[in-house]
């Protein structure tokens, strides 16, 4: 997921007759957050980074196989980014040996993965229209929101969805 400094704009409210001001701290700046969501339990694990490259793929990988050192297989659904299928993110994934299985999406299919309802929800709760003047700010949010989501009772209900529809 992309975070933008300079806020997304969209949908927000005010009282009648008067607008929003939304702040633009100029230049714009970019961090981005990769994340796996468990299909069970929806909790999601995240890193984040200052580029999108085959590092922070990796990174995510680590972590996830830190979250579940009992885990006999861990199973990746991937969109077709580079950075997942890089000669760099092969060599390291190879340490893992036949407990990760990748498996890719078809190309410019969105809707296909439940993580990326989760990052729609991030940015309508957290970047869209925010206020934030440093981006530490911005990622501290966040961070935040994705603690909240996973210390929740029951998962958002964009990501129940297709856990209702399995079980009919």
């Amino acid at each position: 997921m992309d975070v933008h400094l300079n806020p997304k704009i969209g949908p927000d409210w005010t009282l009648p007759g008067q607008r929003r001001e939304v702040v633009t701290p100029g230049n714009n700046q970019k961090r981005f957050v990769a994340g796996a969501l468990d299909a069970r339990t929806a909790r999601v694990t995240w890193v984040q980074g200052e580029k999108k490259t085959s590092a922070l793929f990796i990174d995510l990988v680590r972590a996830v196989d830190a979250a579940y050192p009992r885990a006999k297989r861990l199973h990746f659904i991937l969109d077709n980014a580079a950075t997942h299928s890089s000669k760099k993110t092969q060599k390291a994934l190879e340490a893992l040996g036949e407990r990760l299985v990748l498996h890719f999406l078809p190309p410019y299919c969105p809707e296909g993965n439940r993580i990326e309802r989760l990052w729609w929800d991030v940015h309508a709760n957290v970047t869209r229209n925010h206020r934030c003047k440093k981006m530490e700010a911005l990622m501290t949010e966040v961070d935040a929101y994705l603690d909240a989501r996973n210390t929740q009772k029951s998962a958002s209900p964009l990501l129940r969805v297709a856990s209702a529809r399995r079980a009919a």
